[in-house]
């Protein structure tokens, strides 16, 4: 790190002093504001509002306010200096202090280059140690020194710094390429394949943050979500938005998401859940649906006074055709079908010289002989008993599935035993979904504005549409790497599924500079590609520091022993430690690490959710996550407990790149060739 003038750098120091004065002050204000005037509701929102803006407006004391300035010089305007930090601050004037990093003037100070400078002369990056500023970095973009801001010190110290729990946020280091995908327009949908280390993860969390600040009125109203693999997925990124001042963002699992269908409690087989989330399934479903709609055998017959008003079976058969053809759910429809008969009623009293208004239609609408002739040709559904039906019936299913599923594939989807009731139905993950498409086939499930979608390789094509229908009207940013696709069904095509996804237009954008992952690493695990990826390309590190690569073959009965003692070394040093083991040895890892007297939580488990330095991590709880340094226990029964080669070596892929500084292999097995 280069010196610098003691007193250059006590001059930034008292300026985050000065903002973080304000910053108080800020809050003092608007805690002391009163929610007074115009009703209850009204003064309650206010309040919650006050608050909320109160929340985001706590310092944090571990970090400095600001980590970048601009120095700009503008032919009309001249030279103007503005510092960058994570929230705007202002002084009493209104002048601002410290401008968000999500400010368009801020997409200078990630874009800028002695190429497209962005009328940035002086752009100067700032070291932070506990809240204190340690050190300065300056580019001079118009001239002179025209320094290669990716190999900043300071980026790499911040990179590399060692760190314990939740994810933090990369506004201090987003790159370039990252920041194009954050600022993406509100109604693009990006998908990211980005290999492992290029901090996709990050990308998606801050465009969400971005799209909160940029569109707050509209999203506020419609709602962000982020769709995550697992809890223990969820948990390790659930700090990053609330530290960006975004506290009111939902996140959730794909199971999760469409849990309130049914009660999962039980499994299916590979073969019949592959099948389940097969996008085949959605055009079963939707015959299912429609074909419950009936013909008119008889006249509808409405008694009002003396008269009895008629309407024909062909009339009756045309309004259920239009309704049918206009593309609007099964229980809207429903809704419309007495109205639409009472007008026929309606027409006939016309005819016979009599003055009806829209009073008569109603009435009649709801009147009992209507009532019960729409049940009969139209008749109300519940999503559980129309899954229900299909798969306990064999004439049911064949039914909607005619020229959709094979035979075989139909003796595959029915339960062997079917359950007594869709109440008593043990019902699987796969199941979910497909009743959730039946919900939204019924009632239209309602869209939010933007929905983050992480490690959307591994999801099926019905979970894909599920998600799709939460941003129908919306948009999404789909994040994952075709390379780290771990089930069955996972895609091998991102156009693909941005169809399912709903979303065909999405753009595509590649990172492939891993920032997080060192070098020695990635090569290592990048030897499994050609094997279970092939023709995807191989990414690439840009850290400066190598980082540390240790391969150590032990006997079986010596495996949890020296596991443990090389963790114990590990947890010596700073930062976070990853022990992730096959799901057979993650009991027999952890009892060991115990016996060593070395504290830890067991991720998956009532003992995961705290923070730890040292985590044992079962091997299919890995994705998404990231440590300082990573302990893989026996790659090939890793690799073996997957149900064939292709998912397992990605399995062992996912694994072997979640290290950030060093990774260490312990095994008494051979490894698989790909690596040995």
């Amino acid at each position: 790190m280069p010196e610098h003038p003691q007193g250059e750098l006590s001059r930034e120091q008292a300026y985050l002093a000065a903002a973080r004065h304000e910053l108080v002050r800020m809050r003092e204000h608007t805690l002391g504001m009163q929610a007074a005037g115009g009703d209850r509701v009204s003064a309650e929102f206010l309040a919650h509002s006050l608050q909320r803006r109160a929340e985001q407006l706590v310092d944090d004391p571990t970090t400095a306010l600001f980590f970048g300035r601009l120095d700009l010089e503008h032919p009309e305007h001249g030279q103007e200096r503005w510092y960058i930090g994570r929230r705007h601050v202002n002084d009493e004037r209104g002048d601002p202090v410290v401008i968000d990093w999500r400010a368009d003037l801020s997409g200078a100070f990630y874009r800028a280059s002695p190429a497209r400078p962005m009328g940035v002369r002086r752009r100067r990056r700032f070291g932070v140690d506990h809240g204190r500023l340690t050190a300065y970095e300056d580019e001079h973009l118009l001239g002179g020194d025209h320094q290669d801001g990716s190999r900043s010190r300071i980026l790499a110290d911040e990179i590399e710094r060692p760190r314990v729990g939740p994810m933090r946020d990369i506004v201090a280091t987003i790159q370039p390429e990252q920041d194009e995908i954050v600022r993406a327009d509100a109604a693009t949908t990006v998908c990211v394949q980005g290999a492992p280390g290029t901090g996709k993860t990050a990308v998606g969390l801050h465009r969400a943050a971005w799209l909160l600040y940029a569109f707050r009125e509209r999203l506020a109203r419609s709602g962000v979500l982020v769709v995550g693999p697992n809890r223990a997925f969820l948990d390790h990124i659930g700090a990053v938005l609330p530290a960006l001042g975004e506290v009111e963002v939902r996140h959730t699992t794909a199971e999760e998401l469409v849990a309130g269908g049914v009660a999962v409690r039980g499994t299916d087989p590979t073969a019949v859940a592959v099948l389940k989330g097969d996008a085949r399934l959605a055009e079963v479903l939707r015959r299912a649906v429609w074909s419950r709609v009936g013909t008119a055998t008889e006249a509808l017959v409405v008694p009002r006074g003396a008269y009895k008003w008629r309407v024909s079976a062909s009339d009756v058969d045309d309004v259920l055709d239009e309704l049918r053809v206009r593309s609007i759910r099964y229980e809207a429809a429903r809704q419309v079908l007495p109205q639409r008969l009472a007008h026929h009623v309606l027409l006939a009293m016309e005819r016979s010289g009599d003055s009806p208004d829209d009073r008569v239609q109603d009435a009649v609408a709801r009147s009992a002989p209507v009532r019960a002739y729409v049940a009969t040709l139209w008749p109300k559904l519940d999503p559980r008993q129309v899954v229900f039906a299909l798969l306990s019936s064999a004439e049911v299913l064949a039914a909607s599935a005619d020229g959709v599923l094979t035979a075989d594939e139909q003796r595959t989807l029915l339960w062997e035993k079917p359950p007594r009731s869709k109440g008593s139905a043990r019902w699987s993950t796969a199941d979910a979904v497909l009743v959730d498409e039946v919900a939204d086939l019924l009632d239209r499930i309602p869209s939010l504005g933007h929905v983050v979608l992480d490690e959307a390789q591994d999801l099926s094509p019905m979970q894909l549409r599920a998600v799709g229908r939460r941003c129908s009207t919306g948009s999404a940013t789909v994040l994952g790497d075709i390379a780290q696709g771990t089930t069955p069904w996972a895609t091998d095509s991102w156009a693909t599924s941005l169809t399912h996804l709903g979303k065909p237009d999405g753009h595509l954008e590649v990172l492939d500079r891993g920032f997080r992952v060192p070098a020695l690493v990635i090569d290592f695990a990048a030897r499994l590609l050609p094997s279970m990826a092939p023709g995807l390309g191989v990414p690439v590190s840009v850290r400066d520091n190598p980082g540390r690569l240790d391969l150590e073959r032990v006997s079986a009965a010596d495996l949890t022993a020296h596991v443990a003692a090389v963790v114990a070394r590990m947890a010596q040093e700073p930062g976070s430690v990853g022990v992730i083991a096959p799901e057979a040895l993650v009991g027999a890892v952890s009892d060991t690490l115990t016996a060593a007297g070395i504290e830890h939580g067991v991720l998956g488990s009532d003992h995961g959710d705290v923070e730890h330095q040292v985590d044992v991590v079962p091997a299919k709880v890995a994705k998404g996550l990231e440590f300082d340094r990573v302990v893989v226990v026996e790659p090939a029964a890793i690799a073996a407990d997957e149900p064939d080669e292709r998912t397992g070596l990605r399995r062992l892929y996912v694994v072997l790149t979640r290290a950030v500084s060093a990774l260490t292999v312990v095994h008494a097995q051979d490894l698989p060739a790909e690596l040995a």
